[in-house]
């Protein structure tokens, strides 16, 4: 251990907590980070912001208003405690109550914001505790989102690492003001046109590019060259996050800003907002997380912090869950149980025998109907992928009520285990061998994509030469470029996408989001219809074919089918008016999932070319559209189409 234990010390307006290694100070009572002292730089915080704009966990709210948006609120606390304070721990929280009097004035919250120093330890923990309570007068509220922010100082820190193959020298601040930047088609995106470094000159900023999957989303953050210091936000389990593994949520930005999400409605819209009723209990604890500081000898390669920062996190997850946190409403190891299984797949169209579920989702989420777990905002989540032969274990799981939920990539739909699940403090539950039939009526006739809620496998083009982030040239992820949406009437100027079965390749030769054409000259947008062009020899005029269709996004955006008929009307089906996750502006590669089985009687097609027409006719912006993930056409189950 270290030689020098912690030290607290409370002044009046503010609580300081040392352990020899770092220094970090709170505004007392509202529990504000107002500075971090650390390789000797005195704050490692933006020290031209005002205390509050510094290091703060923040949410958003309304009272039960539609959207996504509401009041912003920088949590401040009224009351300061000292919960732990010895040479090797001091725990310290920041709390505020919530009566009837502050209603329409106060989120309907009560919240405990606690901060955690160790001795030796590089950083800090911080956790968060909100409590809606089943008491007179407590109102119904809607939280779009709640977080912990960082602002960091722009005259040090200007390199950022999310990930080992998204890392960069980053714009400054100063960038995205009026006299050095262009808005771009909504005020998040700037296009640079005057940058102090000049080599960042014609390149978009967006904080949407920097956005990573919740399964990923453990560690990123910035350096400083000088001395050579790293900053880095460390979230070892994302338990209490929202959404589930696949979830984006925003990591770090131009600012410099390095956030901690936990609610958001990002790539999922209003969805995966919590809506909270009037006298409704709720109880949930964020976090904890870390805020890792490291640093290195001048002239070390400064990634070397990059390396050590995902060398700690991996500390950081292996000591999940932590047992230093004093408070009840956070269980240790001995207070959580464990579940184990194993998934099997049953889809006699692609084998007799049983397949094992390779690299499937399954995790637990409370209780709800198949699929619930992507939309669900209120309890915990606990996820895993399955091994090659189908075997899972999820340890460490809060007691409580779940359901055991799941997905197969290779194969549509969602999984759901028939019956609840009660986890128990030291329970480890084995389920044996659970069984997948994923919806199938027919024999696969023909198919389109890759059945992994993704649109990633389908074509998307090299972006406009006059919005380029360089990071994603020649990237995996070039989704993530902006403007791609503008990319598609380019691409198809005089008509739209018509894709040839067996001739056509997906990889190339379907656009990866269905979006709106823009009109010459003008802001207006036509719909569009993309054609799939299918032939069969032999039709059965008395049976049923099932046509499947997967999207793995839809932004205020509706999908109808047609069946050789383009103008048939109504649609042979249509999906209505689905989704808000905006994932197209926000340069996601999916949202939230969304599966259709649609009937086809035989006496609707014909033997020979067939058309079926999807249109996406909803055309007031240019981010309306649809992702696909996968279409398959089975056809009737004892035809002989060959």
């Amino acid at each position: 251990m270290s030689p020098i234990g912690v030290r607290l010390q409370v002044q009046d307006k503010h609580v300081m907590i040392d352990n020899g290694i770092l220094q970090i100070k709170l505004s007392n009572p509202e529990g504000i980070v107002t500075e971090i002292n650390y390789n000797g730089i005195d704050n490692l915080l933006e020290v031209l912001n005002e205390e509050a704009n510094r290091g703060y966990w923040d949410l958003v709210w309304n009272e039960g208003t539609p959207g996504t948006t509401g009041i912003f609120d920088v949590i401040k606390g009224t009351k300061f405690s000292i919960i732990v304070e010895n040479e090797d721990q001091v725990e310290v929280s920041f709390t505020r109550t919530w009566d009837p009097s502050l209603k329409g004035k106060a989120v309907p919250l009560n919240i405990d914001k606690r901060f955690i120093v160790l001795r030796g330890c590089s950083g800090f923990y911080s956790y968060g505790i909100y409590e809606h309570q089943d008491e007179e007068g407590w109102t119904a509220f809607n939280m779009p989102e709640t977080r912990i922010a960082f602002k960091l100082r722009k005259d040090l820190f200007h390199y950022m690492a999310i990930a080992d193959n998204r890392k960069r020298i980053m714009p400054m601040p100063d960038d995205r003001l009026p006299n050095r930047c262009q808005v771009l088609a909504y005020p998040e995106a700037v296009l640079m046109t005057n940058p102090i470094n000049p080599d960042l000159k014609g390149e978009v900023d967006d904080k949407y590019e920097y956005s990573k999957e919740n399964k990923d989303n453990k560690v990123h953050g910035w350096i400083c060259s000088n001395p050579p210091t790293g900053f880095w936000q460390i979230t070892p389990s994302s338990e209490f996050r929202t959404g589930g593994p696949v979830k984006q949520n925003l990591t770090s930005h131009v600012g410099p800003t390095t956030l901690a999400m936990f609610v958001s409605a990002h790539y999922s819209g209003e969805d995966l907002v919590p809506k909270f009723g009037e006298r409704e209990a709720w109880k949930k604890v964020f976090g904890p997380v870390f805020m890792y500081v490291n640093s290195a000898m001048m002239g070390d390669n400064l990634l070397t912090l990059w390396e050590d920062a995902k060398a700690q996190t991996m500390i950081e997850v292996q000591s999940w869950p932590y047992s230093f946190p004093e408070s009840e409403d956070y269980p240790t190891s001995d207070e959580r149980g464990s579940i184990s299984g194993r998934l099997l797949v049953q889809d006699e169209y692609v084998d007799g025998d049983y397949i094992a579920a390779d690299l499937a989702y399954i995790g637990l989420a409370l209780p709800g109907d198949v699929g619930s777990w992507q939309r669900e905002s209120k309890g915990y989540q606990f996820w895993t992928q399955t091994d090659e032969d189908g075997y899972f274990s999820i340890n460490e799981v809060r007691a409580g009520d779940y359901n055991l939920y799941g997905w197969v990539p290779g194969f549509i739909g969602d999984y759901k285990y028939d019956v609840d699940i009660t986890i128990t403090p030291g329970c480890d539950i084995d389920l044996g061998d659970l069984v997948y039939e994923p919806p199938r009526d027919g024999p696969t006739l023909w198919e389109i994509g890759i059945p992994d809620r993704s649109a990633l496998e389908f074509y998307v083009p090299d972006p406009n030469p006059k919005y380029i982030n360089k990071l994603y040239v020649n990237h995996p992820d070039k989704f993530r470029q902006y403007g791609l949406w503008e990319r598609y009437a380019e691409l198809y100027p005089n008509g739209d996408l018509v894709y040839r079965v067996g001739v056509s390749d997906y990889k190339t030769d379907w656009f990866f989001a269905q979006v709106n054409r823009k009109k010459d000259g003008s802001n207006a947008y036509l719909a569009t219809t993309w054609q799939i062009i299918f032939n069969l020899d032999n039709v059965d005029r008395t049976g049923t074919y099932t046509l499947r269709v997967a999207l793995a996004s839809a932004n205020v955006a509706e999908l109808q089918v047609r069946i050789n008929d383009a103008t048939a009307n109504p649609p042979h089906f249509t999906s209505g008016l689905i989704g808000k996750d905006n994932t197209i502006a926000r340069h996601g590669i999916h949202g939230l999932y969304w599966l259709y089985g649609i009937d086809v009687s035989g006496n609707q097609l014909i033997e020979g070319d067939n058309t079926i027409f999807l249109t996406q006719p909803r055309n007031q912006s240019p981010f309306q559209g649809l992702l696909y993930d996968y279409i398959r056409l089975e056809g009737p189950s004892d035809f002989d189409h060959s």
